[in-house]
């Protein structure tokens, strides 16, 4: 074979692939290939939008997978390797990088974007040689000191085209419930059963599975051999860095995570706490860092200062001093003066000099219309819940991330099953308190969700888990002819006339069943605010059946949730929350869109509403 004395020279070196890929690994194998695993740290967040190209956002992702191992191994084995391999496969469509699904979803999402079209296959691929430097200690002897580690660069990629046949939806379900798309970039393995769905293949085969064997091959030559003429230098670059660059690099990548030109200098990587060469840190970055740092504390102060009810005893004594709030609180004056400033740097509270030289405090215009546990859209409830439960599950974020589970058993020393259990059928407080804290978001967001869109042309409507039936009285205000059934639990319903004005509107009714198991009442229009989030696929494509099966053609179905930003991109209430490993997961508008028409719905509105729930209306087809 014309390439294997290539491989054959690295007989003997420590070899490192970058990549756990059960594919790479069985490429490299069948050519005799003898190498060790060493899977990258490298989180592969790069901004897709810095990338003029879909390969060099392929490229630049094996280079940082590379040069991460190759660092680690150098400073935490205290081994050098010869060589480290670093590979990122990416599929191409309509200008948009496809890369690994997360869900069934978004399998679905990039498949039936496939469907019928050409698409490219990218595959970058970094090459790591790592090389000590030495020099005589002193002219007059043979005694030579290391004098640290150069690595030499070599990265290119390979593309493939690939041409999906026209996919039934039948063809694209059985495929994604077969489970192969979930571990492949653009959602499908051509090795295996994904070969069915492939027209025609222009390239190299290989590539498509996911390493580019020959081209790699062939690129070997560039540290063993001379520059073989049969490969295209526009695919590839050499660069030459020595691991005191490498440092300074590694420290000024967390600034812009931005990649450099084509001529072969490196991108930074994440910092390893090595010194900046600036000789200052940009303010506004380092202000970002330590605001997030501190995030935690401002939170538990807003809890704590609402728990001790703060905002309700300035607003009916304002002026107080720390010494009376302490008081009346049963404070220490110590903690409490610390609390009242700490509320008045945030912004909660504001304070006025008093003739004897104390501050007095009074609530901010903030603190007045949200933090007061009577204000008309209070959120007092809804941060007690916060501070009871979602506070309790985040302390066990770690646990959480590395167990990919929820942290109910640690945090409240019972399973999840017996959380739901105790708050919704043995302890009536625990119930009230949850009660409350969905009342409180629904009164604040349900205006925004009940005039999001013209639904004059609807009479009737079902709210499925509409809770107290805040939304549902915020839709009867707003559309005067449309009456709404609130269905939820049995013991949700016996204490939902608890929230319910002295007056009740009329056109609001509720009833007492289990969406996912009772027959739904018969309506012109469904309503599902903060449910579909909150169930795991099997429960949820119920749910969505049963919807299905309940409208005719031209009925309205409402969905009121966090839309995560279609690029991930930002901070996100809803990629916060997702955190604390519930059983659904969070979506953005485009993944329910493509989620209700799997059941028959077409989206015809999105709207972000700027509040704490965002809106989207669909029609049954």
């Amino acid at each position: 074979m014309v390439l294997n004395p290539v491989i054959s020279k690295l007989a003997g070196k420590l070899v490192v692939l970058a990549s756990e890929s059960p594919r790479r690994m069985e490429i490299l194998t069948n050519v005799g290939l003898r190498f060790q695993v060493v899977p990258s740290w490298f989180k592969e967040t790069l901004d897709k939008k810095l990338f003029k190209a879909p390969y060099e956002y392929a490229v630049e992702t094996a280079k940082q997978k590379a040069l991460e191992v190759a660092t680690r191994m150098l400073t935490k084995h205290l081994k050098t390797p010869d060589i480290v391999i670093g590979a990122d496969t990416i599929v191409s469509v309509d200008g948009l990088i496809l890369e690994k699904p997360m869900d069934k979803q978004d399998a679905y999402r990039m498949l039936s974007r496939l469907s019928g079209k050409e698409h490219s296959v990218f595959t970058g691929v970094a090459i790591v040689a790592c090389k000590e430097k030495t020099r005589k200690s002193n002219v007059n002897t043979s005694d030579w000191r290391v004098e640290g580690t150069e690595y030499e660069i070599i990265s290119f990629y390979e593309e493939t085209k690939v041409k999906f046949s026209d996919l039934s939806e039948e063809m694209l379900w059985e495929y994604i419930n077969s489970g192969e798309p979930m571990d492949k970039a653009g959602g499908y393995g051509i090795q295996a059963l994904g070969g069915m769905l492939v027209e025609y293949v222009h390239g190299d085969f290989l590539n498509v599975v996911g390493f580019p064997l020959n081209h790699f091959c062939k690129q070997l030559g560039l540290i063993y051999n001379s520059y073989p003429p049969s490969v295209n230098p526009e695919r590839a670059s050499i660069s030459l860095i020595n691991a005191r660059t490498l440092d300074n690099s590694l420290s000024k990548h967390s600034e812009d995570n931005k990649p450099k030109g084509s001529e072969g200098t490196l991108p930074l990587l994440a910092s390893r706490g090595c010194r900046s060469t600036e000789s200052d840190p940009n303010k506004e970055e380092l202000q970002r860092v330590i605001e997030l740092m501190d995030g935690f504390k401002a939170s538990k102060v807003l809890f704590t200062a609402s728990k001790m009810c703060v905002f309700d005893l300035l607003h009916r004594r304002p002026g107080l001093g720390a010494a009376e709030v302490a008081e009346e609180s049963q404070s220490s004056l110590k903690g409490t003066e610390c609390l009242l400033e700490a509320c008045v740097s945030l912004g909660l509270l504001k304070s006025t000099e008093r003739s004897h030289q104390k501050p007095a405090y009074e609530n901010t215009e903030l603190a007045k219309r949200f933090l007061r546990s009577d204000a008309p859209f209070s959120l007092h409830s809804h941060i007690q819940h916060c501070n009871d439960t979602v506070w309790p599950l985040f302390s066990h974020l770690e646990s959480a991330v590395q167990e990919g589970t929820n942290q109910h058993e640690k945090a409240f020393g019972k399973k999840t099953k017996d959380v739901f259990q105790d708050g919704y059928y043995k302890k009536e407080d625990v119930k009230l308190r949850f009660m409350k804290a969905m009342h409180s978001v629904a009164k604040v967001t349900g205006k925004a969700v009940a005039t999001a869109f013209d639904l004059s042309s609807y009479k009737t409507a079902c709210d499925l888990g509409g809770c107290t039936g805040a939304v549902a009285y915020e839709l009867t205000k707003a559309h005067p002819g449309l009456s709404v059934t609130v269905l939820d639990l049995p013991a949700v319903i016996e204490m939902s006339d608890q929230f319910h004005p002295p007056h009740t509107d009329s056109r609001v009714s509720f009833l007492a069943g289990d969406f996912l198991k009772d027959e739904l009442p018969k309506a012109d229009l469904y309503i599902l605010a903060r449910i579909l989030h909150d169930l795991p696929d099997e429960k949820l494509h119920v749910l969505l059946d049963k919807v299905a099966e309940s409208c005719t053609p031209g009925c309205g179905l409402l969905v009121s949730e966090i839309f995560l930003d279609e690029e991930r991109k930002g901070p996100s209430r809803a990629l916060l929350q997702a955190l604390s490993m519930s059983e659904g997961r969070q979506r953005s508008a485009t993944e329910y869109s493509l989620l209700l028409k799997s059941h028959g719905f077409t989206t015809v509105h999105v709207t972000h509403t700027d509040n704490l729930l965002d809106a989207l209306l669909c029609v049954k087809e």
